[in-house]
């Protein structure tokens, strides 16, 4: 489940602006969408105050955004009404995705990922699953252990990805990527990774 830390952290960084916070989709994400890749009634968990959810939204697909930071889910909702596009927002915790009690054909997630312990992320996967059904897609971005430094979230290998959805999944593509932040006109250092539920 979700820490007091974690909830803490992100109760408090919608008070300004956040480093992952772009105030648009990431450039990988929108290559998705144009190649078809974002179908169907997608879930964006870890949403954030709602770029991805908005940009499929956008282009016709059924939207859904979840993320257990309430001030960023107004800020969402706001966003949705003032662009005048249908996407539904929820203050949710993703490791209750079973309780949502609705199946999805693609899930994004855009940064969460990297967020979680390691005995956090069985149960992370475990909820993907119930809420993507055989052939769904998950689509991930997130922090690579090629980015240098120490500051911003924890580094993700490629076999820590590989391992993670090792049992019920096939992996579509696990590429090198860039994710947009404030802080850095460059991006970080990032893997894109696009699996299907079998």
């Amino acid at each position: 489940m979700t820490t007091e830390h974690q909830r803490a952290h992100f109760a408090t960084a919608y008070e300004s602006t956040p480093p992952w916070d772009i105030a648009r989709p990431q450039p990988a994400f929108v290559e998705l969408l144009e190649r078809g890749e974002i179908r169907g009634r997608v879930l964006d968990v870890g949403c954030g105050t709602g770029e991805h959810s908005l940009m499929a939204a956008a282009a016709g697909l059924d939207a859904t955004g979840v993320d257990i930071a309430a001030a960023a889910i107004a800020q969402a909702q706001q966003k949705s009404r003032d662009r005048g596009v249908s996407a539904r927002f929820f203050v949710w915790d993703v490791f209750a995705l079973d309780q949502l009690r609705e199946q999805f054909d693609t899930v994004l997630d855009c940064g969460l990922f990297h967020i979680f312990d390691d005995d956090q992320r069985p149960a992370y996967v475990e909820g993907l699953r119930a809420v993507l059904p055989s052939g769904g897609r998950f689509c991930m971005l997130c922090f690579s252990d090629q980015q240098p430094g120490e500051g911003g979230p924890r580094r993700v290998r490629e076999d820590e990805i590989r391992q993670s959805f090792s049992d019920g999944w096939r992996i579509d593509r696990l590429e090198r990527s860039t994710l947009h932040v404030t802080f850095d006109p460059n991006g970080a250092r990032a893997w894109l990774a696009c699996l299907t539920r079998t």
